[in-house]
Order: structure tokens, then sequence, then C-alpha cells
């Protein structure tokens, strides 16, 4: 019997029909979803209906399906990978679960969405101003109150106090457990760094000393909706919010709406095609010129590359201008108040997004929590520049409605005259720039902060001229910020030293600067100085809401009324005989100097050497 052969061109062909016939047969793949956004909303918010972002694969055409609470439409991109569904919650609807069923033609999935119950209003969402005194802590920097989550199992490896760009251990709990340290020295609000979820892995694309880094600083975000796991859990968050209340300080979260982490799901897929200016391959650098955003001159194009640019040609900058984005990025700001009970927000990088997007954004802010308040950052020494930025200004014809901005151009000459030793009159000469303010008691000075060195580490800086920039900071107009670590002097260079462990934060320190004992002499008189001034500014309503009146400046010396009190300052080297006429002084309240001689009218005031006292 003949064998047969097949040809191999034909049955090449017929293998590759078998092939498109079977999976032609098959089923496409079922709907699935990864993540929620918003996951829960509560019934009578100011906004509703709510929008969800569903996260997923396979979702297009799909079809939505809910019970107790009504959902539109969904409007799915182009790649099946996300949808937007607006979910309307009706009056009265219970706290529970409400799941959106999402269906296809090929299968259905629950995409998990619930109703809460919301918090007491009371002594909650309280804003802050002119009496308090604000704290930063950078949470993973200050105590490690709970080492259960510094190993976390979906992330471990990234923690190493040796190492300034790794995790530290320092968490939610710790910040806690602290509060009571915090009453002792005066303060009445604390503002903590970023905590979201932040990148689960080191990061490869930005390296420092040729090692991959973390972002335990929390501004490189991966999750909008989550508290990072090396901080704590949302029960701990608000825990400390609610503890923090009964000690009667406030909180301010630090917030994002100009950016995400380079490592984010949406960069890779983003839910529309404008979430992003530019993609990770295409996009413009940034070039940080704030100046061209008031520049009457300036083009679009100009003004296009501080709005759009990315940060440190890394971080994925946000298209405000996508209404998909400016929808999220309210509701995401509305969902960390609800959850928290929080009395305000810092806000990064104000200048670098859109004025219309922060109109909006304040907006919505004041309309279901009319006394919170908002501080932004606007990293720029020119006063007439920061000025721009003020809410209630319309340089534009639109009032972005801030309610407060850091004193940046303060912040560069109080460093030179008090940590340098320069002239102090720079310091009375850019107080006398306030007239280009709208209303300048809505700042918030400072010594220093994450973002620069720590004032010790200033060229010829000593705890005599810390102290005396204290007693500035702390009676000058504004509400005062303190950066953690400074009440005791602790140095550190650049990013990231200047983000040290406090000393006493960790289980096994050789010492804790949290207690007295703990503290070197240096420290506790630098301590005990900041203590002395913030019992004085609580017990002295002038010296927290009183117009500011110059009555004299030199060099190195400068007077200044507030109300009954009488504020004088010497940075020279030598002791400063200062004449005031027509004042009339008590005793100073810091113990520092004399009491005053009257003479023919003034008072003649001798202000020993690095200095100042408070009549």
């Amino acid at each position: 019997m003949m064998r047969a052969f097949a040809n191999p061109v034909v049955t090449t062909v017929v293998i590759g029909a078998a092939i498109l016939l079977g999976a032609r047969a098959m089923p496409a793949q079922a709907p699935t979803v990864a993540k929620v956004e918003p996951p829960n909303w509560w019934a009578g918010h100011s906004i509703n209906p709510v929008r969800v972002l569903v996260r997923g694969q396979n979702l297009t055409g799909a079809r939505v399906q809910c019970t107790r609470v009504t959902c539109g439409t969904p409007k799915v991109n182009a790649a099946g990978t996300y949808a937007f569904i607006d979910v309307t919650i009706p009056a009265g609807t219970p706290p529970d679960s409400y799941p959106l069923a999402l269906r296809t033609p090929d299968g259905v999935v629950l995409a998990p969405f619930s109703v809460t119950a919301a918090l007491p209003r009371a002594e909650r969402f309280q804003g802050f101003g002119l009496d308090d005194v604000i704290y930063l802590i950078m949470p993973d920097r200050f105590a490690n109150g709970d080492t259960t989550n510094d190993q976390p199992a979906k992330s471990p490896g990234l923690i190493d106090r040796a190492k300034g760009r790794y995790y530290h251990g320092g968490d939610i709990a710790g910040v806690r457990q602290r509060l009571p340290y915090l009453k002792s020295l005066g303060i009445t609000a604390v503002w903590l760094n970023p905590i979201y979820d932040n990148n689960d892995r080191l990061n490869e694309r930005e390296r420092y000393e040729g090692q991959a880094i973390t972002d335990y600083h929390g501004y490189g975000a991966v999750d909008f909706y989550a508290v990072d796991e090396h901080l704590g859990t949302m029960r701990e968050v608000r825990q400390l919010v609610d503890d923090a209340h009964r000690t009667g300080i406030k909180i301010i979260l630090d917030m994002v709406a100009n950016h995400t982490g380079p490592y984010h799901p949406w960069v890779a897929d983003s839910p529309t095609p404008t979430w992003f200016n530019g993609t990770q391959e295409r996009h413009l650098a940034n070039t940080w010129q704030l100046w061209t955003l008031a520049d009457p001159y300036s083009t679009p194009e100009m003004r296009r590359a501080t709005l759009d640019g990315w940060f440190i040609d890394l971080l994925p900058d946000f298209n405000q201008n996508d209404p998909e984005v400016s929808r999220y990025i309210i509701q995401n700001t509305l969902w960390w108040a609800a959850m928290t009970g929080i009395d305000g927000i810092r806000q990064d990088t104000w200048p670098y997004v859109p004025r219309s997007f922060w109109r909006d954004w304040m907006t919505a802010i004041k309309c279901e929590y009319p006394a919170m308040r908002v501080v932004g950052e606007v990293f720029d020494g020119d006063p007439s520049l920061l000025s721009f930025f003020e809410g209630r200004r319309q340089w534009d014809g639109l009032d972005t409605r801030v309610d407060a901005l850091f004193d940046f151009p303060l912040l560069f000459p109080l460093r030179r005259a008090f940590a340098e030793g320069k002239p102090l009159r720079e310091v009375a000469q850019m107080l006398g720039r306030d007239h280009l303010y709208d209303n300048p008691l809505t700042l918030v000075p400072f010594l220093g902060n994450h973002d620069v060195q720590r004032f010790m580490n200033e060229p010829g800086a000593t705890a005599d001229g810390l102290k005396l920039a204290y007693t500035f900071l702390l009676t000058v107009r504004g509400t005062p910020l303190l950066y953690y670590g400074d009440e005791i002097a602790l140095p550190g260079a650049g990013d990231p030293d200047n983000r040290r462990d406090f000393p006493g934060g960790w289980p096994g320190d050789a010492r804790t600067a949290f207690e007295a004992d703990g503290r070197t002499p240096a420290e506790e008189s630098v301590f005990s100085h900041v203590q002395r001034l913030l019992t004085l500014r609580a017990e002295r309503r002038d010296l927290r809401r009183a117009p500011m009146q110059h009555l004299y400046a030199s060099e190195q010396a400068f007077v200044y009324r507030r109300g009954r009190s009488v504020v004088a300052l010497n940075n020279d080297t030598a002791a400063a005989t200062i004449r005031l006429p027509g004042v009339t002084l008590g005793d100073d309240a810091l113990g520092i100097c004399a009491r005053p001689v009257a003479d023919s009218g003034a008072a003649v005031v001798v202000v020993p050497r690095r200095a100042g006292c408070v009549f």
C-alpha cells in the first residue's frame, strides 16, 4: 500500500485556518475590576452624583446595574480599561454596601461601592488661623509608634535608617503618641506631609548617591485613595485626628494636585488621552520660571512650560484642563476630608496648576466645609509674585479663593540676618513690602521646612541666633510655622539630611529629645525659649492679631509694636541702646532685657547682643 504524504504548504494553511476558527469560537474575556475610586461616598454630600472611576479590563460596551443608588451610563475609554460612572445617592440612603454590577456581552463583574455614615461635624473641619501655631511633621522621620508596619508584606525591604532616602519607620501611631509633647510645647496645629500610598518598590528612575530610592516623603503617589502601608491605616489616621482634637490640636493634611508618582498605573495606561500633560516619552520639562505666570508680556507658550512641564523630568503632570482630571482631584480632596475629619489642607506646588482649577477646587471645598482653610506653597522670594497668587486677587478675572500662602519672601532675609548675621534691616524692609499683599495677616511665616537646609546649617548659625529668630517669628504678623526638630536646633544640610529622625522617636534610641532630661543643654535652651514664647503668644491676643507698627530700624536693630506689646530685636554682636520717643514700656516678659528707663518722654531700651525682648 502506498503511503500518502501531506503537502507541507497545504498543511500549514489548514492548521492556520483551524487556529483562526478556534480563536473565533473561543469566548471573549469577561470584564474584571482592579480599582474603584472613590470606593465610597456620603448621602447628603454637596457632590451628588459622584463620578466613580473603575479601573479593570475588558470593560468595553459595559452597562451598569445598581441597587438603591442610581447609576448613569458608563463612559469607557478606548482600551476598555477605565469606566466613568455617575452614581447618584438619594437622600436618606442608609450606610451600606451598594456594589455596581458591570455587564458586558461576555460576563458580569461587581465593582465594590458603599455609602458611608458621615462623621459628626462638631470639632472637625475647623480651619486654622491667627490664633494657631503650625508644626510640620514628616511622619516617616518623627516617631516610630508601631514597629509592625516597618516591613509591610506588599513592600518589604524598603526600611533602612542608615540611608537618607529609604523609609525609616516613623508612622501615624508615632505622631499620635507624641501629641502630649506637642501640646506641652504650645503647638495648636500639625501639618503632615502626604500620607498617600506611595511606590511599593525602589525607584530606579531617580537615584541618590548611586542608590535607588524610596518615596518615603509621600510626594510620589501610586494610589490617591489609600494610606501608605508604612505609615498605618485609615483607621489610625482618624484616631490621630480625633485624639488631636481632644488635645486641642488641629490637623492639616498635605495634598498634591499637580502630579503623581512615576509608577502610578495611569502612567502606562491613562483613563483619558489627556489625563497628563504629555507622556513619559514625550513631555515638556519644567523651566521653573514662575515669574512668567504673572508677567503681562509673556506668551502662552512661555507660560506653558511652567504649567505643563514635568517636575525633574520625572513626575507625570496632571492636566487639570481635562474635566475628568479636575473632577477626580476635587472629589479626592473631599474624600480625604470626609474620611478623616481634618481641619485644613496644605496644597503642594500651587503655581504650577491652572488658576481656573484652583477656583473650582476651592469653591468645592468651601461648599462642603465652609470653615476649612487651605495654605498654598509658592516657593519664591519675590513678594510681588507671591501677591499674584493670593486669593481675592483677580489679576486675570479669576479669584482662586486660596486662604493663605507660605511667606517665602520673608524666609530668605530672615535666614540671612539671624543665621548668617547679615543686616537685620533687610527683614524690616521685607515687611515694608506688605503693601503688595491683599492681606498680609493670612501669610504663614517660617524659619525652615522640608525643602530647605536646616537653620542650624546656614553659615554662622548659632543657638542664640536661632532663639532670636524665634522671638521674631512668634511675634510677627501671620500664622507661624515650626519645622519638626527646629525647636531643639536639629542640624541638617539639604534634602534628605534636613529630614533627620527626631532623637528618641525610635525604640532603642540612645536618648529622647521629647523629654527635658534627654535634651542637651543647647537643645533645652532653644526648646524652653520657644515654649515661653508660645505661652506668651497664647496669653497676649495682640501678638496674634494686632496690626504691626514699626518703631525703629537700624543696621542690626529692629523694634515694632503689636497692640500693647513692643518687640525689640538686636542682631549685633554687641549690646544695643535704643531710644523710643513717645513710648512707655514695662518689664520684658522674657526676662532678657532690664526694665527700660524713661528719659524725657522716651523709653530707653538696652538689648543684649543677639537677643530679643518683648515688653
